[in-house]
Parts: structure tokens; sequence; C-alpha cells
């Protein structure tokens, strides 16, 4: 069955399930190739949707460039694991939390096992939960004083 998709909107893009489709798109510079990447995140296998999901991650539209890092985090979601280019894509664009791919990073974290985990982001995932941990504990210790001062002051 041969699907028409509305490229200038993105309308029924999620449910592209061609990478061939996608390719022809690309080619041709349509608008929403971030949208459709989300599409091949959910209905293709990771191996025919990464290499796709990897040029999408370089659009020049940063609206676009965002839903392809969403695709990349969908990915993770659904396979449980990424493949070592989308990776790479990740480490490239920094997994910090002023990073694009923030939350593709924290689906990967969330979703893949550690083990599976290449060692970077693995270091990143022992420095997120050491600085989350920490983090907690001041915003508790500013809670506790803010509580003494009030009890002081009342005094």
């Amino acid at each position: 069955m041969t699907r028409s998709w509305d490229w200038a909107t993105g309308e029924g893009l999620l449910g592209l399930d061609s990478p061939g489709e996608w390719d022809a798109a690309f080619e041709r510079g349509e608008r929403s190739l971030g949208t459709a990447a989300i599409g091949l995140a959910f209905n293709c296998p990771l191996e025919d949707a990464s290499p796709r999901l990897v040029r999408a991650t370089q659009l020049p539209d940063t609206a676009q460039r965002g839903f392809a890092f969403t695709a990349v985090g969908t990915a993770a979601r659904l396979n449980g694991a990424l493949t070592p280019e989308l990776y790479e894509v990740l480490r490239a664009a920094g997994p910090g939390r002023r990073s694009i791919a923030v939350n593709a990073v924290d689906d990967t974290l969330t979703f893949v096992r550690f083990r599976d985990l290449p060692p970077w982001l693995k270091g990143w995932a022992v420095y997120v939960t050491v600085r989350d941990k920490l983090e907690g504990w001041w915003l508790r210790g500013e809670d506790a004083a803010r509580r003494v001062w009030q009890v002081v002051r009342r005094g």
C-alpha cells in the first residue's frame, strides 16, 4: 500500500515506515525530516533507522534536529540499545543539561542496560548519579537551615 506523506506540514510522518521514502525526501530537501525520523524510530528496525537518524541529527533546522534527537531517544526506549553510530552522535552533541541531546541521553541511560553502554556514557551515568545525589543533599540542607532560621527569628 502506497501512502502519501505531507512533508510540508509533517502530517502522517510519525507513521513513516519506509527508509527509502525518508532517503528520497532527504535528497529533495524536505522540511519535516526530523519528524519523519521519529516515525522511522517507531516503525523500522534499529539497523534500518540508524543511518537516517544520524543524518537527521545533522539537519540545519534546529527544531527538526531536536526531533531527530527525540527519535534517537525513542530508538533507545524501544530497542534497549543504540548503534555505535548513534552513541557517537550523542557523544558529539554532548550529554550536558544544555545539550540538544540531553533528553536522548537520559532516555538512553534509562532504557539501555548499564553494561551495554559505551565507556564514555557509563562515566556520564556515574557523574550524573553523584551530581544528583549531592544536589539533593544540598537542597535538603538549605531547607533545614531555612527552617532553623525561621524558628530562631520567632524565638
